[in-house]
């Protein structure tokens, strides 16, 4: 399998994109000429991705390490490898039940007649794959479940902030897969604004809204589909009749993993006013318990760089300077002035101003802003003002606040009493809406996604049908066609 490096000073925009463009039409020539996948190949492919990650398991933690600086080995273990494994064993166990064509019902009298109707779902060919940073091996290993289970073939380019990731994944698809099968394509950014110009059958991108509507863009010369995965400010809505201590518990476990760096993420919380102490003191609670100490501790995770960290931080500065109370829960005392990673101790922001920084951007760090509320519309009205969140979470127990939440505000998922959890059932799709994001996988819906649902119409072999629908039109078949409109 050819992989592409780095960019060289030396290549010409051009030929990176001849490089990547050859192999597509290798994958494409192959797909062709080989026919629909069986089902026994297509559970092979997804057998092979399931062998790459239970081998490699080990490199796959220290890779993430190596990129992060520190990375829990554990939460590594959960995320990037069992969290990748499930997709694919649920694939390879319900794909022959999504490949059956569905019958679909007719006007009469064509059903009568000896007419039939179905839906087969046929292989798109070459799916492209833009992988993100932040769970490498997942955001690429996921979805290649529904990819494959499809009938498809596969081009990845992963992120080029986690080279050791990247460089593991190439390693591990070449010796894997044949390139006609699946392609890494290695590179930063020239390499990645190549990749998007290609003619796929469809293209996959998880990452920034920022980046989307360039790959969104570059999509649109050859009217390739896309299905985007991007994020944006998931709140957490708490009600009165909530157990704060258990409610903090859940939100801050969700915000300190992988260090909050998760498009699902809890981005902001709002409590009852009265209620806001008891959530702080939740939250100091649960996160003292975890985490004891977390400058030298491995299971608290980095900042991936130090763009990313000086960006954090710059909120926190800036809610400082702008009058924000802000708690850093440090249960330690650490000084993280002089650190060999870029750690940030998780940190809550008391009632942030509209002003602050840490209420217009994503976060995407362990920072969170908590709001205070008198009446739960203040939250919906808040909620709706805001672009539509990739996540949503509610924390109550009445069935008819719960109701009013969720038919009042829109967003691409929801956990009701947890966050973030949604996307790990595999039933379930996963996606966004409007601004954090553009049609959904996982499961069967991942299948759809990645496949073309052909309609299939077999005539009836009467000759009446036919000729009902020919000239001369005479009075007979005007009389015919009036009796079928109606109110």
């Amino acid at each position: 399998m050819s992989v592409m490096e780095s960019t060289p000073e030396t290549s010409s925009p051009d030929a990176v994109s001849d490089g990547i463009r050859a192999i597509l039409d290798r994958q494409k020539k192959a797909h062709i000429d080989e026919g629909p996948a069986s089902v026994k190949r297509r559970k092979d492919w997804i057998d092979r991705s399931i062998a790459l990650l239970v081998d490699n398991k080990d490199e796959i933690v220290d890779a993430l390490t190596s990129d992060f600086g520190n990375r829990a080995p554990v939460a590594s273990l959960m995320t990037d490898v069992m969290g990748s494994v499930g997709p694919l064993d649920h694939a390879k166990k319900h794909m022959e039940k999504w490949m059956r064509p569905e019958k679909r019902k007719l006007q009469f009298p064509l059903g009568l007649l000896g007419a039939k109707a179905h839906v087969e779902y046929q292989a798109l060919g070459t799916i492209g794959i833009i992988s993100p940073w932040n769970f490498p091996f997942n955001l690429t290993f996921a979805p290649l479940a529904g990819v494959f289970a499809a009938g498809n073939r596969a081009m990845i380019k992963p992120s080029e902030f986690t080279p050791a990731c990247s460089e593991l994944m190439a390693k591990m698809f070449r010796e894997a897969y044949d390139e006609t099968e699946v392609a890494v394509i290695t590179g930063g950014p020239a390499v990645g604004e190549a990749f998007s110009k290609q003619p796929f059958d469809h293209l996959l991108f998880t990452g920034a809204g920022s980046i989307a509507k360039h790959v969104m863009r570059a999509a649109s010369e050859n009217l390739v589909p896309v299905t985007l995965e991007l994020g944006g400010k998931s709140p957490v809505i708490v009600s009165r009749d909530s157990d704060m201590e258990d409610v903090a518990a859940r939100v801050m476990t969700g915000k300190t993993l992988n260090a909050g760096q998760i498009c699902l993420a809890p981005d902001y919380v709002m409590v009852p006013e009265e209620k806001a102490d008891e959530f702080v003191a939740g939250a100091q609670k649960v996160v003292t318990k975890m985490f004891p100490t977390m400058k030298d501790n491995p299971d608290y995770t980095s900042i991936i760089n130090d763009r990313h960290y000086d960006r954090i931080t710059g909120y926190i500065e800036d809610a400082k300077a702008k009058g924000g109370e802000v708690i850093e829960i440090n249960p330690a005392n650490e000084d993280f002035s002089q650190q060999p990673y870029n750690k940030i101790p998780p940190t809550i922001i008391k009632n942030p101003t509209e002003d602050m920084k840490v209420l217009q951007d994503e976060i995407f760090g362990p920072v969170l802003p908590m709001k205070t509320y008198k009446d739960v519309s203040e939250t919906l009205e808040y909620v709706n003002s805001k672009d539509r969140p990739l996540g949503l979470y509610y924390f109550g127990q009445d069935s008819e606040e719960e109701r009013r939440v969720l038919d009042n505000t829109t967003s691409g998922g929801v956990t009701v009493n947890d966050v973030i959890m949604h996307v790990s059932m595999e039933d379930l799709p996963f996606g966004g809406v409007g601004p954090s994001g553009m049609g959904s996988y996982h499961g069967v819906d991942g299948f759809r996604t990645f496949s073309h649902a052909k309609a299939v119409y077999h005539q009836s072999k009467a000759k009446m049908v036919a000729e009902m629908f020919r000239p001369p039109y005479d009075d007979k078949k005007r009389k015919r066609v009036l009796s079928m409109i109606k109110k």
